[in-house]
């Protein structure tokens, strides 16, 4: 049973106390060096990818799909758009984009083609540096958690009173929260006009 399928039924643990469980003995796979590469270390991490040439990583990570990145796209392929990286200020975000762009964006236009990442990749030997803001988490909410705790702690056989981790927690009460959102927007939406209630001067004449 995947998360998605979990997760009305896990609201309701939200409101009682639970113990950290056992993570177990779960890994990250695929098992990369310490001393790989922030890209291969990434594509490990984030999308669980061994093998990947330059132009495959270019368009995942080609977000809006117009064949460039730009400097928004660098950043949140860095993982600067996550709030694990919130506390990472203007200026060193600034900084970033313009050390990557300096180093790819060859005909200086502002944007990074494929055929530039590919020169840089595959043609000059290069990488991307590690620019010390993490493995770059770049997904929602539920990709992340499904990718760096789900996979690793848990499966399809796993049942509603196993998802006693502080991590499980924390995701499944967001998703209860979101949903009494959702509940007393439709609420309010529901709520008839009583024309009793409306001050007369705003009234509509009959």
């Amino acid at each position: 049973m995947r998360p998605s399928s979990l997760i009305l039924a896990a609201v309701g643990l939200t409101g009682t106390a639970l113990a950290h469980g056992d993570h177990g003995s779960g890994s990250q796979k695929p098992i990369v060096d310490e001393n790989a590469s922030w890209m291969v270390k990434h594509m490990a991490e984030e999308h669980h990818v061994e093998n990947f040439d330059a132009a495959s990583f270019f368009a995942l990570h080609d977000f809006d799909g117009d064949s460039t990145w730009e400097g928004l796209e660098i950043l949140r392929t860095y993982g600067l758009m996550d709030d694990s990286n919130k506390h990472v200020s203007q200026q060193r975000r600034d900084e970033i984009v313009r050390d990557i762009m300096n180093m790819i964006d060859y005909d200086r236009n502002g944007v990074i083609t494929k055929d530039e990442f590919v020169r840089f990749i595959e043609v000059e030997k290069k990488t991307l540096p590690d620019m010390g803001t993490g493995p770059g988490h770049h997904g929602d909410d539920e990709y992340e958690y499904e990718i760096h705790h789900w996979e690793k702690y848990h499966d399809d056989n796993t049942k509603l009173e196993d998802l006693t981790h502080p991590e499980d927690i924390e995701h499944f009460k967001k998703h209860e929260e979101m949903e009494l959102e959702e509940e007393r927007l439709a609420q309010m939406d529901r709520i008839a006009i009583i024309e009793e209630n409306i001050p007369a001067k705003f009234r509509r004449s009959g």
